[in-house]
């Protein structure tokens, strides 16, 4: 038996939908989205933001937040997350102020610039939606993905916390 044949044998065995390999296609999406938001902020001659700080001014919308709440949106390390911050504080992308309550506290939204920004960077989206979904069927797809997706969010969301919990002995 060649060497194929073993390989091929044995992937046949696999599963071909697992947990790993949905993770893995995830984590990869993710760069390549990435990557191609980059294209997008220079094509649209924003050289002075990051891809990953982009993210954050969606995280933000048009809401006026805490520093912990953006945390407890989106999936920012702390560290990763001041920097950012203050990174597009110094671009002109947010505003900082500290908060009445607390002055320890910061509040953070965007500008007129974050909020243009945004709607470039969704103008540009929309086009290259349009390019992959063409169809009803395609659209009831993409939904059913998200669907999927956010499902698999809460999952994972809601074992953590069972886990933090179990730690605690609090289950």
């Amino acid at each position: 038996m060649s060497s194929s044949q073993i390989r091929s044998s044995s992937e046949d065995t696999r599963p071909s939908a697992t947990h790993l390999e949905l993770v893995r296609i995830i984590e990869r999406m993710h760069r390549r989205y990435l990557d191609q938001l980059r294209l997008e902020l220079n094509g649209i001659g924003a050289d002075d933001i990051s891809p990953a700080q982009v993210m954050l001014l969606f995280t933000i919308g048009n809401y006026e937040l805490s520093v912990r709440d953006l945390l407890d949106r989106g999936h920012y390390l702390g560290s990763n997350a001041s920097y950012n911050l203050k990174q597009l504080v110094q671009a002109g992308y947010i505003d900082r102020t500290a908060s009445q309550r607390d002055r320890r506290s910061a509040r953070i939204r965007l500008t007129e610039k974050g909020r243009q920004l945004c709607l470039a960077v969704e103008s540009a989206d929309a086009a290259y939606q349009r390019t992959i979904v063409r169809t009803e069927n395609e659209q009831k797809a993409l939904e059913n993905t998200i669907d999927t997706l956010r499902r698999l969010e809460v999952a994972w969301a809601t074992n953590l916390h069972r886990g933090e919990l179990a730690k605690l002995d609090l289950l």
